[in-house]
């Protein structure tokens, strides 16, 4: 399954779109409370594709002024996926939005329990 130029510019904009949701929302249970701001973004590929696949995404988001890293998932198991993606994630300084097409929805499921992620996207 071939990911298009249209596919990846929605996905970009749901990415942009839960950044910043996750920048101006604030916590329903501390009003006053400043919402925790998340400027990195790592993106995890599907099954029938690799980093690369996210170029357009990453160009967009760049601009914007966010920090983005495309995992290279291996593709190999499971584990050795959320391996790879926890990698990426331990690289980020400070809080990250995990963004997630097809298998990489499983894998960042499993990542998405690290402290250092605050929102997922698939």
């Amino acid at each position: 399954m071939a990911i298009t130029l249209k596919t990846l510019g929605k996905l970009a904009m749901l990415a942009i779109s839960m950044l910043s949701a996750t920048l101006l929302a604030a916590d329903a249970a501390a009003q006053t409370s400043k919402p925790i701001e998340a400027r990195n973004v790592v993106l995890v590929h599907g099954a029938w594709a690799d980093g690369s696949s996210w170029t357009e995404v990453i160009a967009r988001l760049q601009a914007a002024g966010l920090h983005v890293t495309a995992v290279q998932n291996p593709l190999t198991s499971l584990a050795d996926s959320v391996a790879a993606t926890r990698r990426a994630l331990v690289l980020q300084d400070g809080p990250t939005v995990l963004v997630a097409h097809s298998w990489g929805g499983t894998v960042i499921s499993e990542t998405g329990m690290d402290r250092r992620s605050r929102r997922l996207s698939m």
